[in-house]
């Protein structure tokens, strides 16, 4: 078990949380959407940024928190 993987796996799955709910609750908090939704238009800017900053997250949290329970570390080449 590698807890330095673990760790950054529960942050990033946190921030990616946060972000969904910050999402729901308080859209106008993304500086960066409104100008990814004026350069890209609405639906593709907002799906773009829900992907970068949202699922990207969530999924690479998920795949470090399991790759550091079984013991493999993100900083080792």
């Amino acid at each position: 078990m590698d807890a330095v993987t673990i760790s950054v796996g529960v942050a990033a799955l946190g921030y990616g949380f946060y972000t969904l709910y910050l999402r729901r609750t308080r859209p106008g908090a993304f500086g960066k959407l409104d100008a990814m939704k004026t350069f890209w238009g609405e639906r593709t800017g907002a799906a773009i940024h829900f992907l970068a900053y949202s699922l990207l997250p969530l999924a690479f949290g998920l795949i470090a928190i399991v790759s550091g329970i079984r013991g493999v570390s993100i900083f080792s080449w």
